[in-house]
């Protein structure tokens, strides 16, 4: 009864039949299921806002082949380095033959080696483009032994063609910052100076051989150039005194203070330092406008060279000789000389001129010992020709 008033009706009931099975629109359209119910669609990159730095990653190939610079050597990516380049990002890569250090003795050179005479190449020393190499093998090293230390190494070394370029990364990494300048304005900064005086090379490359020459703690190049602070300021310095001498006086001071604030090593844009110099452990180090440092001259930590009077046009800063040797927490005042090759006492206090080739120390200096032989920044003693009982 009631189903044939449902039939007049038009109103289903349920059917005691088994249902028949319900098809999705896209069965009837014959694609294929995948596990999820959804549709594999092929992959394609997420649309953002982000603009498009393929060419960046295009640069840094390129990089590996050639430099701009104008110094560079034709270098591809080394051995080492297509081994770190593997598709697993965590992959623990065989380390690349051992880069020995530096040869150290200096006995077998058979020459005079006089550093108060002025800054020159050693039979040692290796040659611009050898040095570079020599810093890259020891950086691919670093970089498959301590994985931590690759990108590092990568950034600030191994991605560049030349020395210049290295450089300019590294101190731009350093120095930029968020009011002075950012560290890729800052790098091109540097790069310009590069370019427009081979000298800063030439000092760069010096500054590096003295430290390995003088320094019996550091026994690579790449070791100096990444984590030596004192080398790092020194490099610093030279492009703000670059930037002094061509008038931007401004932003050779900002620079000047930039490295004050992250090294704590002030040196005034205005000073005039030779090759060779060797700022150890650094902190501290002061020197002012108008000092003149020679060639080969070795300072301590919490040296101070500073000015006497208010006369502007005039030296008030000392003048120190080559090859000279000032221990820990010196201090120079007035424009005073120091003859090349004398040696100054840790903690002493010059007012004073002092000749050549002399010892001094003392509050106030005074002079100990005359007419040495010897070359002080050849041995770095800081204690040898004091008077036992002299008390400072």
């Amino acid at each position: 009864m009631f189903r044939s008033l449902a039939t007049q009706l038009d109103v289903g009931l349920p059917s005691t039949s088994a249902p028949a099975p319900r098809r999705s629109s896209r069965q009837a359209s014959g694609r294929p299921r995948t596990q999820f119910g959804h549709q594999r669609q092929p992959w394609s990159p997420v649309q953002t806002m982000a603009p498009d730095k393929s060419h960046l990653a295009q640069r840094l190939e390129r990089n590996f082949a050639a430099s701009v610079e104008t110094d560079s050597v034709t270098i591809g990516p080394a051995p080492e380095l297509r081994q770190l380049r593997s598709p697993r990002p965590f992959a623990i890569c065989d380390p690349p033959a051992h880069v020995p250090p530096p040869e150290r003795s200096l006995d077998d050179d058979n020459e005079e080696y006089h550093p108060s005479d002025g800054w020159r190449a050693r039979p040692h020393h290796l040659s611009r483009h050898a040095l570079w190499q020599r810093i890259r093998d020891e950086a691919a090293e670093d970089a498959a032994l301590e994985p931590r230390l690759a990108t590092f190494l990568h950034a600030v070394v191994l991605s560049h063609g030349s020395m210049c370029s290295a450089l300019s990364a590294l101190l731009a990494n350093k120095l930029g910052d968020g009011q002075l300048a950012g560290p890729v304005q800052l790098m091109s900064l540097l790069r310009d100076a590069y370019r427009a005086e081979p000298e800063l090379l030439g000092a760069a490359c010096a500054d590096l051989q003295s430290v390995l020459d003088r320094d019996p703690a550091c026994t690579r190049y790449s070791q100096c150039m990444l984590y030596f602070k004192g080398y790092q300021a020194v490099q610093a310095y030279r492009v703000s005194h670059w930037l002094w001498g061509r008038g931007r006086r401004s932003l050779a001071l900002a620079l000047a203070s930039r490295v004050n604030e992250v090294f704590g090593v002030d040196i005034h844009p205005g000073a005039r330092l030779g090759w060779g110099l060797l700022l150890d452990h650094a902190t501290g180090v002061v020197i002012g406008e108008t000092a003149v440092v020679g060639d080969n001259v070795s300072m301590l930590h919490r040296v101070a060279l500073g000015g006497s009077g208010t006369v502007r046009g005039h030296a008030r800063h000392p003048q120190v000789g080559h090859g000279v040797l000032l221990g820990a927490g010196v201090t120079v005042l007035g424009a005073v000389n120091i003859g090349p090759g004398s040696k100054v006492g840790a903690g002493s206090l010059v007012i004073s001129d002092l000749p050549p080739h002399c010892v001094a120390v003392g509050v106030p200096a005074a002079v100990i010992k005359r007419d040495m032989r010897d070359e002080p920044v050849a041995d770095m003693d800081q204690c040898a020709d004091f008077i036992l009982d002299y008390v400072i």
